[in-house]
């Protein structure tokens, strides 16, 4: 069975259903899995972004696992 199929199989049983409570649980499925998060960024934030992903592509970065050293001779010496 394709997506559209079963979209259709749904749309048509969804429609004969009368029951408020069921199709408000349907509904709140339906919106869990559909909800897309949107990030509003400011200039400043969009700037910083183009930023680090032009350091990144440049290999500027460190790894985790460096960090965690760094981290760890920093925690030694204090």
């Amino acid at each position: 069975m394709t997506t559209i199929e079963l979209k259709n199989i749904l749309i048509h049983k969804i429609s004969g259903i009368d029951d408020v409570s069921f199709l408000n649980a349907i509904k709140t499925i339906i919106e869990t899995k559909s909800q897309s998060i949107i990030y509003k960024t400011s200039p400043e934030q969009q700037q910083n972004i183009a930023e680090g992903m032009e350091q990144f592509a440049n290999g500027e970065f460190f790894t985790n696992e460096k960090l965690e050293s760094d981290i760890d001779k920093w925690f030694e010496e204090k």
